[in-house]
């Protein structure tokens, strides 16, 4: 379903989603009190305005209580993104998503009502590290404290037998999410479905019986 989205801050990481949003076929409007990354983004957006995001008679005049989403992706600048966030939640954005650039920040904007609280550099160090960690990592998502999603490369070990031979949930405590090979994804595979050549195993569970499971099952 095609969505109103506006997004404020228009860096690097504002940017990206920005774009990716509009190719995914939403209706984006793009904010930024510097003109150049106005201009920058302007065949990846609906709409683009050069404003302050701090300053809410621009928010109010640009609509922007109309849209069922705000990004804030001011996030280097802790006083305007909390700011920013106060007022859109004020003006009656029903979803705001904020960047925090650190943990304090983070505290900072759950307080005042963000609906969610994005911390790309964090996220990314997380994957980096379990990426460096094992080489049969392929990507790693952190769900909780303790439960993640992880994609791991199925080794000499497992191809040619089938999930239920290798009996992971009972012996691992974790589940199966997804067999992936190239382009191919196979959801919820069935305990009798083999695993090939360059399989990719989508696991989830709780960060010590993945961990085991990679050490130990793979």
């Amino acid at each position: 379903m095609k969505k109103q989205i506006v997004v404020i801050g228009l860096g690097r990481f504002g940017s990206s989603v920005c774009k990716e949003l509009y190719e995914l076929g939403h209706d984006i409007m793009a904010i930024d009190s510097n003109p150049e990354n106005v201009s920058a983004i302007s065949d990846f957006a609906s709409h683009t305005a050069t404003a302050d995001g701090t300053d809410e008679g621009s928010l109010k005049s640009l609509g922007v209580r109309n849209f069922e989403y705000a990004i804030v992706a001011i996030g280097d600048d802790l006083q305007a993104s909390v700011l920013c966030t106060l007022m859109l939640k004020e003006l009656g954005v029903p979803k705001v998503w904020v960047k925090a650039r650190d943990d304090q920040h983070r505290k900072i904007l759950e307080k005042i009502g963000a609906d969610r609280v994005i911390q790309p550099e964090y996220e990314m160090g997380i994957r980096t590290a379990h990426h460096v960690d094992s080489e049969k990592v392929v990507d790693y998502i952190n769900l909780s404290a303790n439960y993640s999603i992880i994609e791991l490369e199925a080794s000499k070990k497992v191809i040619g037998k089938t999930l239920g031979e290798l009996n992971i949930r009972k012996d691992y405590g974790c589940m199966i999410l997804a067999l992936k090979n190239g382009e191919d994804v196979n959801i919820a595979p069935l305990l009798e479905d083999m695993i090939q050549t360059g399989d990719i195993l989508i696991a989830m569970g709780h960060k010590d019986d993945l961990k085991r499971f990679e050490a130990k099952g793979l």
